[in-house]
């Protein structure tokens, strides 16, 4: 039999609908209860269903006052702050389509990415820099947060296909993609809700992510305001040795993050007592074994994983109702179609308990509308859209994870392409040729990495500041080694799987 998973009928999503109006579906019901609570060790700043519906509908009236229209684009350049979530739903509300930005991305970054999606205007936080001749229209924050108490625009009900948001995504190509999102995306995030989770209207979630990580976005706001659960986030300088304590004192049902985020929480001792805590839930890169088990025996508390994709959010997972087994990443949620297809051209389905690469049905209801201005083929095969990773199906329908089949790394819970990164580190004067991949420096963890031939050595120093000035920390290498020659094969194709991690 072929490695095909068809999880039975997804949940119809209405055919007139608004990502916005979804999210806030509660708000009404439950309007006195708060939202979101923004954690400190300096106090909490609280948010009920009833503020964040003003706010949120508010700053839509305001935006459309201020002449930015129905279909047009609009780029979030915004820091770890409650602005972040008000203005990403407010936008969607009206038929905006916002892109929001990671706060790290420098001005060289930037400029690529308006290239790409040529917005028509950009929200500015004044602590975070743009490039200056950038001609696009900009918008102060501190304007927008005045519109907030505007009288509500009405919400622009449309279909549930139509284009909502963009957000970008690292390519093999080392160009980031911008992946179009419909309003019928964060419906189809119940199958995540009921699958990995299980969570209800009395969860506290407490998400260790900055507001604009899509991971944060959507599983630590809009999935609990979606069921009107309560919304915890750490403020931006909370350090995660902190976080056990935040855990406790405001009484988390749910704890959501990266693993490198519990690996680094786990060094805290003595560990508080977490009686409130369900469970905990990990995205972003794969969760070894050896870190849910120390997690359990601390807390003595399950980590759910689950495993997806910007184009699709998550679709594998494991959960209280059906736990992973040993080594497994989980299954298909149930709505889901997934299949391990041969890495071969035609990319025919395997057979159970063989490797290949994971694929899921291109008619996901949360698959994206595709990319700006690409056909993306070369990702599909039929019916399906191709991962990048590796992973085995067995005939009980559980999933394990084989690595990646490209050379896209992965880095705190980010996808990055090495190209990307060694298109920068190439200008560098005294570098010659220049390759990156993740590597493993201790069980566990892994970071990446710089291969560079040069005349002479390279101060460590000088190439890491020259890196911070042209890459968001997240894409900097942690380490530099200069080798005499970077390994290439007969067709003189590098051979990023060879290169040596010893310097010379």
């Amino acid at each position: 039999m072929t490695a095909i998973i068809d999880n039975g009928p997804s949940i119809a999503c209405p055919q007139i609908f608004n990502l916005t109006a979804y999210v806030l579906g509660r708000a009404d019901e439950v309007q006195d209860k708060n939202a979101l609570s923004i954690l400190s060790t300096k106090g909490v700043e609280n948010w009920t269903f009833s503020a964040l519906q003003s706010a949120v509908l508010g700053t839509a009236a305001g935006l459309l006052e201020s002449g930015v229209t129905p279909g047009q684009k609009i780029m979030l350049r915004l820091g770890n702050t409650v602005d972040f979530p008000i203005i990403f739903l407010a936008t969607i509300a009206v038929g905006i389509h916002p892109i929001p930005l990671s706060a790290q991305l420098t001005c060289n970054e930037l400029k690529k990415l308006c290239e790409v999606v040529e917005p028509d205007a950009v929200v500015i936080d004044p602590t975070l820099a743009f490039p200056e001749e950038n001609n696009l229209k900009q918008m102060p924050l501190d304007v927008l947060q005045m519109m907030r108490t505007l009288p509500a625009a009405p919400y622009n009900m449309g279909d549930k296909d139509s284009l909502a948001y963009l957000v970008f995504t690292s390519g093999t190509s080392g160009l980031p993609k911008a992946v179009m999102h419909a309003h019928r995306a964060v419906w189809a995030r119940k199958m995540m809700i009921r699958d990995w989770y299980d969570l209800h209207e009395t969860d506290r979630l407490l998400h260790a992510g900055a507001f604009n990580w899509t991971y944060t976005l959507g599983t630590g706001l809009l999935d609990p305001w979606s069921v009107g659960a309560t919304a915890l986030i750490p403020s931006s300088d909370t350090k995660i040795e902190e976080l056990p304590k935040l855990l406790a004192e405001h009484q988390a049902t749910i704890f959501a993050a990266a693993p490198g985020v519990y690996r680094r929480m786990l060094r805290v001792s003595p560990f508080p007592s977490l009686p409130n805590l369900r469970h905990g839930l990990s995205a972003g890169e794969k969760l070894s074994e050896t870190l849910r088990d120390e997690w359990r025996y601390t807390t003595g508390g399950e980590i759910y994983e689950a495993f997806g994709m910007s184009e699709c959010s998550t679709f594998i997972s494991s959960s209280v109702n059906a736990p992973a087994q040993s080594e497994m990443l989980g299954r298909p949620q149930r709505g889901r179609r997934v299949a391990i297809l041969s890495t071969e051209l035609n990319a025919r389905p395997v057979a159970f308990g063989e490797t290949g690469m994971i694929a899921v049905d291109r008619n996901d209801p949360g698959f994206m509308l595709g990319y700006l201005g690409e056909d993306g083929q070369n990702n599909f095969r039929g019916e399906w859209f191709l991962t990048g990773d590796l992973g085995q199906i067995h005939s009980d329908g559980s999933v394990r994870y084989m690595g990646r089949n490209d050379d896209v790394m992965t880095a705190g819970g980010y996808r990055v392409s090495p190209i990307e990164v060694e298109n920068q580190l190439i200008t560098h004067p005294e570098i010659q040729t220049v390759a990156v991949k993740d590597i493993s420096i201790k069980t566990e963890t892994r970071v990446i990495a710089a291969f560079y031939t040069s005349e002479k050595d390279i101060q460590e120093a000088e190439l890491k500041t020259f890196a911070r000035q042209r890459l968001a920390r997240y894409k900097q290498p942690r380490l530099y080694f200069r080798v005499d020659a970077l390994p290439v094969g007969p067709n003189g194709k590098l051979l990023r799987r060879d290169l040596s991690f010893t310097k010379e």
